[in-house]
């Protein structure tokens, strides 16, 4: 068990809470519905039951008594319940039951007890259909979860039934979820562990580690999108989940504290609130862009100081290295014999793929037909077919000639020619340090003169193609050549084997034909989409042969074949 004491180093934390507090509580008559106009009576139901919801937890985590801003935000909860013209709507519209039994079981944990409240409640929980009708899992344990805290008998399943159904045990895409998902995924931990004070029963073959695992490669692209919302939300659950010893939470923390403004307020991301709602009046769009986010901030830092809230070490989860090898090969056989129907000008960078994978799979002859046949054909080739190409590409091809011993004049008369020139500078810039120890690795420079012209920089290859938050993006438009570049990136990194990585191969790998080409190029003529398919998978070749070494280098067992 996690030994830390709940005090240690939360100073700051708590000062985010308290700030965040005394802003929801200066502006708590907005979450009057009375006082609201037409259009936005609604919105202030649903920050009416979020904001009480906040109390109501502070109540139950912390058992101190309330602080000032805590109790004059509770005590303008209990006069809006308190009125006739909101607590009997519940039985005029029994399908927003969750909406006041929310603001019900806030007061309750109170000790504001109303028992005509709760016999509204119970009245339209039995009637037939406000507990019973059709809703998504999560919802379903946000209603049991309320009914709970609400005391308000029903027959329901359990909890514990309902949470094999969710979008979290169910080992969903990291790189598919949109934002929706990602908060079906938050509440789904914050009802199933009741805040931190319940442990589940998870679904068998599911374990916190692979909980903590989403979540993590989830705030590694929430915080490069920089929304706060979902930042927040993450990492309560973390909190939630008892994990406080985790580099994205405390990443996470960081951001929050950096993010929230002089007087309390955390801006929520673009969008959150319909344009129209706040039109003309800048105080109130300031507040409905920003309460949510608020809440988010202070029950993280809520969750982090509370004394009753579980606290663990982080759990790990498997990480087994992506079963890349029987796609790749499948995907070079097809790469090599297509390629050979082509121009070699035009696809010398697919033979170089070809090259590359085959050596790092240790059957060079998948290469070699390929290699024979573009060697000959380019055998006087002008120097700018080599030269448009680039020496990464080049460098491949050359060293896959060379393991079978194949010659090719006009690309041995371009390299010695490169390797003159590069040998009369005085100095490479850092970008140019990888093409250089091309040129060593071929015996066309020297490992001391190379150092000298790098001064000693370490190779590195170009800036990468596709950013963590562009990921989900590049799902969403097929864009597969950025996926790849993505993956090739990342395992050249170390990260290989990070959730994010792993899913994305996944649904690369999703994407290849019986006949190992990549990529579903959706039109029907037959050209385009070889020459589609070509470059797709050239790409991904690329980045799974940067997988599979890069899982080599560290001996991480394969998982099972798909």
């Amino acid at each position: 068990m996690d030994t830390t004491q709940p005090g240690d180093g939360s100073s700051q934390r708590r000062a985010v809470e308290t700030r965040a507090v005394a802003w929801l509580a200066a502006r708590r008559t907005l979450i009057d519905p009375a006082e609201a106009a037409p259009d936005r009576v609604l919105f202030a139901r649903k920050a009416l039951i979020e904001t009480a919801f906040l109390v109501g937890l502070r109540a139950r985590l912390d058992p101190e008594p309330l602080d000032a801003d805590y109790a004059a935000v509770l005590d303008q909860v209990e006069r809006i319940a308190a009125r006739p013209s909101y607590r009997e709507l519940i039985a005029r519209d029994e399908a927003a039951l969750l909406l006041y039994a929310g603001t019900y079981a806030a007061l309750r944990l109170c000790g504001r007890e109303d028992p005509e409240f709760r016999h509204l409640l119970t009245q339209v929980a039995a009637d037939g259909y406000a507990a019973v009708f059709e809703r998504i899992p999560y919802r379903q344990l946000d209603l049991l979860h309320t009914l709970e805290l609400c005391g308000v008998p029903h027959t329901l399943p359990a909890m514990d039934d309902a949470l094999p159904f969710t979008l979290l045990c169910n080992r969903p895409n990291v790189i598919k979820l949109t934002d929706r998902d990602i908060y079906a995924l938050t509440h789904t931990i914050f009802y199933a562990t009741d805040f931190g004070l319940r442990e589940p029963r998870w679904p068998r073959g599911f374990t916190p580690g692979a909980a903590v695992e989403l979540l993590e490669a989830l705030l590694v692209l929430t915080l490069d999108q920089e929304n706060a919302d979902l930042v927040g939300e993450l990492l309560c659950c973390l909190l939630c989940l008892g994990v406080r010893d985790s580099e994205e939470a405390r990443r996470a923390w960081e951001f929050l504290t950096a993010v929230q403004e002089a007087d309390g307020r955390v801006n929520g991301p673009p969008g959150v609130v319909h344009p129209g709602l706040a039109e003309g009046d800048a105080a109130y769009r300031r507040w409905a862009t920003g309460y949510h986010t608020t809440i988010v901030a202070a029950l993280a830092a809520l969750l982090d100081r509370s004394p009753r809230v579980v606290r663990r070490n982080r759990p790990s989860a498997p990480a087994p290295r992506p079963a890349v090898e029987q796609p790749l090969r499948r995907a070079v056989g097809w790469l090599a014999d297509t390629s050979r129907r082509h121009a070699p000008a035009t696809c010398l960078p697919a033979a170089a793929a070809v090259a590359h994978a085959a050596e790092a799979l240790r059957e060079p002859e998948l290469a070699l037909p390929l290699l024979l046949d573009f060697s000959e054909r380019l055998m006087d080739a002008d120097a700018e077919v080599w030269q448009g190409h680039g020496m990464e590409v080049v460098g491949e091809f050359a060293s896959g000639l060379r393991t079978h011993g194949i010659t090719c004049s006009s690309l041995d008369a371009f390299l010695k020619s490169t390797a003159a020139a590069v040998d009369l500078l005085d100095r490479v810039p850092p970008q140019a340090a990888y093409n250089v120890q091309r040129l060593v690795g071929l015996g066309l420079l020297s490992p001391e003169r190379a150092e000298a012209l790098t001064g000693g920089v370490d190779a590195v290859h170009t800036a990468p193609e596709t950013g963590v938050s562009d990921v989900p993006g590049a799902w969403k438009n097929y864009h597969l050549g950025h996926l790849a570049g993505f993956v090739r990136d990342a395992a050249r990194t170390g990260r290989a084997q990070h959730r994010l990585t792993r899913d994305t191969v996944s649904f690369l790998l999703a994407q290849q034909h019986a006949c190992g080409a990549f990529g579903h190029p959706a039109g029907d003529d037959p050209s385009t989409r070889e020459r589609t398919q070509l470059s797709w998978t050239r790409s991904v070749v690329t980045a799974l042969v940067t997988v599979h070494t890069a899982c080599e280098a560290v001996g991480t067992p394969p998982s099972p074949c798909p």
